[in-house]
């Protein structure tokens, strides 16, 4: 028994021994660690009042300030960087739904200004701009080598203005100009409408707006079919959405889902680490969803996707996501200034990182180019006789006028769709699909 009880204390005494022979040198790299962030601040301090008394010209000191901070914050990633008090002021109205500008969210990729995606009916969207097109010069200016936030402020100015930005696109052999007059950008974050019997949900963006007019526009149209026993689905049109607000993707993938994760956030610290999960309550009544996604739905739109995707709630189809997979957290400075600085990756309920992978469709479905508009003439042509069409044919006899009637409503709904394909060919597949579920599910 002493036996056990010595080799106990010399363990114990050994093991505190051993710690302080380790601690020793651990507080003394952090204290050179802290001598030398002091000595490198001394160093900025040194650099910065050369510049104010050597520079050949006379230097604004609060302007050389501000852009060592956005230099600090831009070498992090893509998406920190400093906001002066007018660009902070600018994001708040903007994430209440209503700003001037071109209406293009953009990036930046290994030094180049990089289009994520225009805005539905915003002035980019109308001059022909799209999703992954590079952005090489504002007015003539090259933007090689400027800031996000500066390329940004350089495209800013008065509504009414014009602007022309020279574009680089995959599939063009030479860069080109597009011409955009700025506006004033009033978004409405969610259209709804009813493409036979399937709801159609257009979200273009996450701002505070998204979840009501979602919640509204879903309602009227389920009114406008008659109650959701008429409906035979739902399609949530997420392409070209560059994100927004991760409340609100929350809120957007909780209208769907009755129980489970929603989304999970882990920062550098545990404390920062966050798993959100879905409340009781189905706004679609579990009627079949079809997620339509492409390379320019971003963020919000990837969490939205990937929770539905990943508790088999929804059909995802189209192309691959854009894959940003990290959480900006703004902080208010002083002088009314914000830094936006990655705190946190999320991942979706099945515990994968989207960041530069993006969300993969169950079904891909690539948009064709669109081709030249036919002579109606020509279709009209085309069009196949039929034994209807041949005098003196039998009626058919196992049919009431009624049941013939709704033959021929039924017709009319699929030849709608058909013309559809030519418009939109993703949307159309969407809603073909949720039409033979729905044929599956009636028998």
């Amino acid at each position: 028994m002493k036996k056990y009880l010595m080799a106990g204390v010399v363990g114990v005494l050994t093991g505190t021994l051993v710690s302080t022979q380790i601690a020793g040198p651990l507080i003394a790299q952090e204290t050179e660690k802290s001598v030398n962030v002091y000595e490198q601040l001394d160093l900025f301090g040194d650099v910065f009042e050369r510049i104010r008394a050597q520079y050949v010209e006379e230097v604004d000191s609060e302007k050389l300030i501000e852009s060592a901070i956005d230099g600090m914050l831009s070498s992090l990633d893509p998406h920190s960087s400093y906001l002066s008090p007018d660009d902070a002021a600018d994001m708040r109205v903007q994430t209440s739904g209503s700003f001037g500008g071109l209406g293009i969210e953009v990036t930046q990729e290994e030094g180049f200004v990089k289009v994520v995606a225009p805005i539905d009916g915003t002035p980019a969207d109308i001059a022909g701009v799209q999703a992954g097109d590079f952005i090489t010069q504002v007015d003539g200016e090259s933007v090689l080598g400027m800031t996000l936030d500066d390329t940004v402020a350089l495209m800013r100015g008065p509504v009414g203005a014009e602007i022309i930005i020279t574009v680089v696109r995959e599939g063009v052999d030479e860069p080109f100009d597009i011409s955009i007059i700025r506006d004033v950008i009033k978004l409405t974050a969610v259209r709804s409408r009813v493409e036979g019997d399937t709801v159609v949900l257009r979200v273009t963006t996450f701002n505070d707006q998204t979840y009501p007019n979602l919640k509204d526009g879903l309602a009227k149209s389920v009114e406008e079919l008659g109650g959701m026993d008429k409906v035979n689905g739902i399609v949530v049109d997420l392409r070209n959405n560059p994100g927004g607000l991760l409340d609100q993707a929350i809120m957007v993938s909780d209208a769907f889902l009755e129980t489970g994760e929603i989304v999970s956030t882990r920062g550098r610290e545990l404390e920062q680490s966050e798993r959100v999960n879905a409340k009781a309550g189905d706004l679609a009544e579990g009627k079949p969803i079809v997620v339509l996604i492409n390379g320019g739905s971003a963020s919000a739109s990837e969490i939205v996707a990937g929770a539905l995707q990943d508790h088999r709630r929804a059909i995802v189809v189209g192309t691959k996501s854009f894959g940003k997979g990290s959480v900006q957290t703004v902080m208010p400075l002083r002088s009314d200034g914000a830094m936006r600085l990655t705190t946190a990756r999320y991942y979706t309920p099945s515990g994968r990182s989207i960041q530069a992978l993006g969300v993969s469709p169950d079904i891909i479905v690539e948009q064709p180019p669109r081709q030249p508009e036919t002579d109606e003439a020509t279709d009209d042509a085309r069009q196949q006789r039929t034994e209807a069409d041949l005098r003196g044919s039998l009626n058919n006899d196992s049919l009431t006028e009624d049941e013939i009637l709704q033959i021929e409503a039924d017709r009319e709904k699929a030849e709608q769709a058909a013309k559809l394909r030519d418009e939109d060919y993703q949307l159309a597949y969407a809603i073909d699909l949720l039409r033979g579920l729905s044929a599956i599910d009636s028998k």
